[in-house]
């Protein structure tokens, strides 16, 4: 377990249902022993392997102790606090979150979406002389190490610009005093990395549900505090930074900076619809120039990773829009701007030589192109992306289910053709699903014969070969196994075991041909009772001639038959 990374696995917990690796946007997991792993190199902090996870075994690092610290260090923290808080908190107020938060021990409480009207400002005084091509935002840091990583040939096209929370906490240490710390909170888990990256701007970051948490064991509850003297945001209140948790938020803050009419201003929200864009993007066919939104969450922060959202996201999105305003009058140049270059970090594989590749694929049972069904059941979009994973270290053989169905699937059959003991499994209408060649051979030439047309008599009816249907509608009904022995088939006596495969839906039966065993079994307490006959003749007339009771003799040599009989039932009982 690594928790320094902000997402990790409590492996104890994991399930192995691999549903992570099925919605990674980019396969950041590791199966290993069944057991998924987040890759930190791979990994871009989305958050969607934690919000997904049905055991809830995937984790975002608590970084509560680290804040806390800060205060009994005597230092002077500051909160910087996205302006999401609004839909995901509606019934808080700005002045009873600002009081409770200084009730934990904050110096002070700003809110990040100054840094976002700052970063507006500086993004529009760009795009005034732009040229045509595209120009990609900085804001999100998932969305910019998604590109980096992932995308690294748009890399070069991020604008120049640090993020509105490192931009929000550089503006605070200049006009409170470098010294202090800036704490940042809000719904994403990018931005712990954010802060790691940038510990001389950010000392730490908090999801909302860390500061719930932290909220609740302090019996503080922001929405039953009410108004209170001197509780305001530091600095200033936000105005149009207070749309960018929304999709367009930020391009609509740009509007208002005065951007150029030949800028085209897109919003791309969410990372499967951003891969796409940009899969199809080339940048010279643009015949202006087009700034993207480039947002992780789809619908924008309101929808991020770490948040116990109570409304909807539309009403979400309707709060933080009514905090918003409009200022008469926005400056031409930022009041901070912090440069930031993204420099590409391509994660994307290697080329795979073909051999090592056809081994890979071979270990999955994929020997030719048909048996490549890229079903996705194994969480990779292709068959062959799971062999690159499998020769990364990254996934596990068994993952792919359509192998292992195989596997499992020859074993039966295995097992059902060199079985001894006839085999039938039905469905609730007594249908014959599957059965063994020795089960057909149990009933003669003529089942035989249509075994032979119809491997493992599938589709014919019980009844018509083994007439006991009520033994199999009873296991169906009860769910319970049942077990009868000598069951009379014209001539023949079978034992029959029924068992549960799928509780009222399908059973199977073992049926053994007991027969022979019987018959010898007769046969043999015949020629006693033969021999003991004789016997009693015999010493009936010793017994005669020496004046003994003859009936006292029969008496005795009849329960010496009697007991025999007795022990044969008896065995036959076992």
């Amino acid at each position: 377990m690594d928790e320094f990374y902000p997402v990790y696995t409590v492996h104890t917990e994991c399930h192995d249902c691999y549903k992570c690796v099925r919605e990674c946007p980019v396969k950041a997991i590791r199966i290993e022993d069944g057991h998924a792993s987040v890759l930190p190199d791979m990994c871009i902090a989305c958050g969607r392997c934690v919000r997904i996870c049905p055991a809830g075994a995937k984790k975002v690092r608590n970084d509560l102790q680290k804040v806390k610290d800060l205060f009994r260090n005597g230092k002077k923290v500051y909160a910087s606090l996205a302006p999401s808080w609004a839909g995901i908190f509606p019934d808080w107020t700005a002045e009873g979150i600002i009081t409770a938060l200084k009730s934990l021990g904050f110096a002070g409480v700003s809110e990040t979406a100054l840094g976002a009207q700052e970063v507006s400002i500086a993004t529009a005084q760009d795009l005034r002389t732009a040229q045509k091509g595209v120009y990609i935002s900085s804001a999100c840091p998932v969305a910019v190490d998604y590109i980096r990583r992932y995308q690294p040939q748009y890399a070069p096209y991020i604008t120049p610009i640090a993020s509105p929370a490192l931009t929000h906490a550089k503006l605070l240490k200049e006009r409170l005093g470098d010294d202090i710390e800036v704490v940042f909170i809000g719904p994403c888990v990018g931005k712990k990395n954010e802060a790691a990256k940038h510990p001389e701007l950010m000392s730490a970051a908090l999801t909302f549900n860390e500061l719930k948490v932290w909220f609740e064991k302090n019996k503080i509850d922001p929405a039953n505090i009410g108004e209170t003297d001197g509780a305001a945001f530091e600095l200033d209140a936000a105005a149009e930074g207070a749309l960018y948790p929304v999709e367009g938020g930020m391009l609509e803050t740009i509007r208002r900076c005065g951007v150029p009419p030949k800028v085209q201003l897109v919003t791309v929200s969410g990372l499967k619809l951003l891969k796409e864009a940009l899969d199809e993007l080339n940048p010279d066919d643009l015949d202006a120039p087009v700034f993207v939104e480039a947002l992780a969450c789809s619908g924008g922060c309101v929808n991020g990773p770490c948040t116990s959202r109570k409304v909807t996201e539309l009403a979400a999105v309707s709060k933080v829009i009514s905090r918003s305003s409009k200022r008469s009058s926005i400056p031409e140049t930022p009041a901070v701007r912090v440069t930031e270059i993204y420099p590409s970090d391509p994660k994307t594989p290697e080329e795979i030589d073909p051999d090592v590749m056809r081994e890979a694929l071979a270990r999955v049972g994929k020997h030719s192109l048909k048996d490549e069904l890229d079903c996705g059941g194994c969480g990779y979009n292709t068959c062959r992306q799971f062999a690159a994973a499998l020769i990364a270290g990254n996934a596990e053989p068994r993952m792919c289910v359509s192998h292992m169905r195989t596997i499992a699937l020859s074993k039966a059959n295995a097992i059902m053709r060199c079985m001894p003991s006839g085999a039938v499994i039905v469905d609730k209408d007594l249908n014959i699903i599957e059965a063994n060649e020795a089960f057909a051979r149990l009933f003669g030439d003529d089942v035989m014969a249509l075994f032979q047309i119809q491997p493992g008599l599938e589709g014919a009816l019980l009844g018509k070969i083994l007439p006991c249907e009520e033994l199999f509608r009873a296991a169906l009904r009860t769910g319970q196994d049942l077990h009868k022995e000598h069951l009379p088939v014209d001539d023949r006596l079978f034992d029959i075991t029924i068992f549960t495969i799928e509780p009222k839906q399908t059973v199977g039966a073992i049926v053994v041909d007991v027969t022979n065993t019987e018959m010898r079994r007769d046969q043999i307490a015949r020629r006693a009772r033969e021999v003991i006959s004789r016997s009693i003749a015999t010493v009936q007339e010793i017994a005669c001639r020496l004046g003994e009771h003859m009936a006292e003799t029969e008496i005795l040599l009849n329960e010496i038959a009697d007991g025999y009989d007795d022990k044969k039932s008896g065995t036959e009982g076992q």
